[in-house]
């Protein structure tokens, strides 16, 4: 099992940038792909999850729910985290991983990418 983020960078306050993880080795089984990211100095935090099924349900912290959505596309096997308004607050580390279930504790997700830096400069 393999998760792969890209599309972090470098934007400035108000922008927005479009995450990318694409997993692999999961075979036909379901599973959730949630986002995570940590700060510096913060704890890591949980920004949204959605089932990899064709339900495609989602779950989403509520204080990002509005700027960020997260969406897949199944054939691909790709999930993306779209970040709109961006603050210098969220500049942090992303991290997907990948969960039996749709969860944002992530002590439940056993499969981790090696995450994006994403830099809000103002």
């Amino acid at each position: 099992v393999q998760l792969v983020e890209s599309g972090g960078g470098l934007v400035q306050t108000g922008g927005s940038l479009r995450l990318s993880c694409v997993a692999s080795g999961f075979g036909s089984e379901h599973y959730a792909v949630g986002w995570f990211r940590q700060g510096p100095g913060r704890e890591r935090e949980g920004i949204a999850s959605i089932g990899i099924d064709p339900h495609g349900a989602t779950y989403y912290a509520d204080s990002l729910k509005g700027r960020f959505t997260i969406s897949s596309d199944n054939a691909k096997n790709t999930v993306y985290l779209q970040m709109n308004s961006l603050k210098s607050d969220d500049t942090a580390v992303y991290y997907c991983a990948a969960a039996p279930f749709i969860t944002l504790n992530w002590r439940d997700y056993s499969y981790w990418g090696q995450g994006t830096q994403v830099t809000v400069s103002s």
